[in-house]
């Protein structure tokens, strides 16, 4: 930073040239206005109404309060601003250019004085944002109806209203030379697995240089496997869910601009579990369990079984049932495989085309598009009404999955497992399902197996894989090994 004023105002004009929406304001100071100063700022970044009141109160200090032949200096500075400040956050001393342009990069007003050779910077950053509403993606019928937001500050206040611990860590870090998004990972000190958390700082470390946009960015450093259909981790905008999830050892991590909270290391089986699972009665809640596993089984197999059982088996189809199959494909040009796929190919298309279109018109066309293209494709001898419905029954199963990267990985091996039921039949199926089985045990997450509470087996975290246990259960017999040697072997967390 040079003390000359005009050397720093050269070097703002140089840094931002062609910026329309950049202000510089030059303003005097002191009884005979001898002394310069000039302000700048983005216009599209700050609350207009602090300008004009920042400028009369530093003058008002300069003048009445410290005298003109005083030097004004950083404590002088701070301890005004501390006191009389304009923004509800505390101004800063930048003694470095590049800081002050990034201050200002921010959402800050800088201030550079004459024959000083540092800046005054605070926040007056008034970008209107969304308040905290209900999740869109989330939504449940009982629990808490808050979501997380495009703002961190407001995130990491939410996660700490839930979550009063003084063991609650949270680090931040700064990622891309270009767009500098402020990244923040917590976690439960006492509760984590160590090793898991220091790997995941060793990979994190690793972004610094990269331009971060939204979460799912840092999936790629995170994860163990690239090539893979299968996430490895989570994603929430409920806080309730990630204060959860750091009650279990995870650690979690929010960009700043998306209210995306990411979850890791994500388990197989955490995907079929939901925030409201632990909100209703054990009963209900072990039936919405096992109907979500079994939704997973046939958005999965029910394609690749049929076309099996009507190309290769079909002596064990039921007489009847084979007869009625038979009389609907009577005059189908296709073969099943084929006639699967057009369908399948048909159905994604929809599914694609309303989410991309705006919602009052979204989900009229997919349902609408549904009922004409399968009437249409009955009537034009393209389909067969079994295969609509196996069709169609695929697609609702796999919207009952809670998580939308596990519908997504069920959706692209749905696929390979119709290929192969088409060339193996039943054989083909099993094997594929063989493969999946041991690339899933083969994978990891932060170094933790995917298949975790299953294999390796682990009887107090398998008792909430496929039903949900009682609270008092659960909540007595920690499922992280870690909270529970902390409490003492089973206190109630």
């Amino acid at each position: 930073m040079s003390p000359c004023l005009q050397d720093n105002l050269k070097r703002i004009q140089d840094t931002f040239q062609d910026c329309n929406d950049l202000t510089i304001i030059p303003w005097s100071y002191g009884p005979s206005l001898e002394y310069k100063a000039f302000s700048v700022y983005f216009d599209s970044l700050i609350q207009n109404k602090k300008t004009n009141y920042m400028k009369e109160s530093l003058q008002d200090l300069v003048t009445h309060e410290i005298g003109p032949a005083t030097t004004i200096t950083p404590e002088v500075i701070k301890s005004f601003f501390a006191n009389n400040g304009v923004s509800a956050q505390s101004a800063n001393v930048e003694d470095d250019f590049t800081n002050a342009v990034n201050s200002v990069l921010e959402g800050s007003i800088v201030i550079f004085f004459d024959q000083w050779d540092k800046a005054l910077s605070y926040c007056a950053f008034g970008i209107q944002l969304r308040q905290v509403a209900e999740p869109i993606t989330e939504s449940v019928v009982q629990g808490p109806h808050m979501s997380t937001i495009e703002d961190l500050e407001t995130n990491i206040g939410l996660i700490r209203f839930l979550l009063k611990s003084s063991r609650l860590k949270l680090q931040s870090l700064t990622a891309g030379k270009e767009s500098r998004r402020k990244i923040t990972y917590g976690y439960l000190d006492g509760v984590v697995n160590p090793e898991t958390l220091s790997e995941f700082k060793r990979r994190i470390s690793q972004i610094d240089q990269e331009e971060i946009l939204e979460t799912s960015y840092l999936e790629e450093w995170i994860g163990d496997s690239r090539y893979t259909p299968f996430p490895q981790v989570r994603y929430t905008e409920r806080p309730d869910t990630a204060v959860a999830a750091l009650l279990d050892g995870k650690i979690i991590v929010m960009v700043d601009g998306t209210p995306t909270i990411l979850i890791c290391p994500g388990l197989f089986f955490e995907y079929f579990s939901s925030s409201e699972d632990y909100y209703h009665n054990t009963v209900y809640s072990s039936l919405i369990r096992i109907l979500r596993i079994g939704a997973c089984i046939i958005a999965l197999l029910l394609p690749s079984s049929y076309i099996a059982l009507t190309t290769f088996h079909s002596e064990l189809i039921p007489t009847i049932l084979l007869l009625a199959i038979l009389d609907t494909r009577e005059g189908i040009p296709f073969p099943a495989f084929v006639e699967a796929l057009l369908m399948e190919f048909f159905f994604e298309l929809l599914r694609e085309a309303g989410i991309r279109l705006p919602r009052p018109i979204g989900s009229a066309v997919s349902i609408v598009g549904a009922l004409v293209i399968g009437q249409a494709a009955i009537q034009a001898k393209i389909a067969s009404p079994v295969m609509v419905i196996v069709v169609s029954l695929t697609g609702i199963a796999s919207f009952a999955l809670p998580q939308y990267s596990m519908s997504i990985a069920i959706r692209v091996l749905r696929f390979p497992l119709m290929a192969l039921a088409a060339t193996l039949g039943g054989f083909g199926v099993m094997l594929g399902l063989l493969l999946s089985f041991l690339h899933l045990s083969n994978m990891r997450s932060l170094g933790q197996p995917y298949l975790s509470s299953a294999a390796p087996l682990d009887v107090k975290q398998f008792r909430d894989i496929f039903v949900v246990f009682p609270r008092q259960i659960l909540l007595h017999a920690p499922r992280n090994r870690h909270l529970h040697k902390l409490k003492g072997g089973g206190r109630k967390a």
